[in-house]
């Protein structure tokens, strides 16, 4: 199996693993879960994210009375007469995204005391369900999260300002029922906190809701790890989680790698940031991770391969790309300046000419980033 066959059959297990439909459907059969739905007088379902259409797809038809669906343009979207979509903006929100919470808060209201809704929670809700407060516009809110998110500020801090910005995150949207809450969240945040997955709109404490992590990053890195294993391979999953500046990790990354043992590979997740500026190219923050760590890699045998779970890297096209020991090179004699592409953040075009993109399209999952990486002393 060669390099780049290795590292992208990680990639695969690793987005096996945060299947959502299998998620949601091992949380079903919780016996907390199974004895919540049995006693319900009425049942609906609730689905936002990124990996709305495969969560809902684990409810097993027949098992509610209403749906609800709010996810991006792109993503598909599940159909029947008890289901109704809506397709609202990402990842900044819009008026699109005015009216999809409008649409869940009327949802949420129409079920009562007896009644329970499962709610189906993972990545990019916050764009797709914004309701700002009285006194805020919707250009304010995203003028202040855009700028907060530009400084490379962290996720907790950017959902705390989301929060704080809107009538239906922090558990907002959860108080407009009487209706008993079965939250089920695909994680995409540190530390798989459901009250940070998409600002919380319906982890509002108390009243006996249950809340489950059906899927999180970490999830994904062992089933790469047991891949790894399953090929004779040493796997060590890196303790520090992905984060800060995506430059920067990339090349703490590099120096990691060139310090693998024989038969040793890498693995890490988490997400790092990209400060971004008005003239930025096509790119992401795994892509310029991957660049920044080919720079160390330069003249190994080692070999990296940087991917978001969702499949949509920052502004390409791409889910990730491939670094080596000879990335630098082979750019050099087409011309290309690694330096220049991350100085831009335009680093698509670089890996695009180099042919090492890792082009999925949407994955239908949302689990934050992955590394994969290969030693120098690691024959493969």
């Amino acid at each position: 199996m060669g390099g780049q066959a290795l590292l992208s059959g990680m990639y695969r297990a690793a987005l096996s693993a945060v299947d959502p439909a299998r998620g949601v459907r091992r949380a079903l059969a919780d016996p907390a879960i199974r004895r919540r739905l049995r006693e319900a007088r009425r049942v609906g379902v609730f689905a936002v994210g990124k990996a709305a259409r495969g969560m809902f797809a684990g409810i097993p038809r027949g098992a509610f009375e209403r749906a609800l669906v709010v996810l991006p343009g792109g993503y598909g979207a599940p159909a029947g007469r008890d289901v109704e979509v809506r397709v609202a903006s990402h990842p900044e929100p819009d008026l699109s995204s005015v009216d999809a919470a409008g649409s869940a808060l009327r949802f949420f209201s129409e079920f009562g005391s007896g009644d329970v809704i499962f709610c189906l929670v993972s990545g990019g809700t916050s764009s797709l369900l914004c309701l700002p407060p009285p006194g805020v516009t919707l250009a304010e809110k995203r003028r202040r999260v855009r700028e907060l998110s530009r400084s490379g500020a962290s996720i907790d801090e950017l959902n705390r300002l989301r929060t704080s910005l809107s009538r239906v995150k922090g558990g907002g949207l959860g108080r407009a029922t009487e209706a008993s809450l079965v939250t089920l969240v695909l994680s995409d945040v540190p530390g798989d906190r459901p009250e940070l997955v998409g600002s919380g709109p319906t982890v509002r404490g108390g009243r006996g809701d249950l809340v489950r992590v059906v899927g999180s990053n970490r999830m994904g890195l062992a089933a790469a790890r047991d891949f790894a294993r399953r090929r004779g391979l040493e796997p060590r999953l890196r303790a520090r989680r992905l984060a800060g500046e995506a430059a920067e990790e990339g090349r703490r990354i590099g120096r990691s790698v060139l310090r693998l043992p024989e038969r040793g590979v890498l693995l890490a997740g988490g997400e790092t940031t990209v400060r971004l500026n008005p003239r930025s190219g096509r790119g992401g923050r795994t892509l310029e991770l991957a660049l920044s760590a080919a720079e160390i890699l330069d003249g190994s045998n080692a070999a990296l391969l940087a991917a978001g779970s969702d499949g949509l890297d920052g502004s390409s096209r791409a889910a990730g790309a491939f670094a080596d020991g000879s990335t630098f090179e082979r750019s050099r004699r087409r011309g290309l300046s690694a330096r220049r592409s991350l100085s831009r953040h335009d680093t698509e075009p670089f890996f695009d000419a180099l042919g090492d993109l890792l082009v999925t399209g949407p994955t239908g999952t949302n689990v934050c980033d992955w590394v994969f990486a290969i030693g120098p002393k690691t024959l493969i």
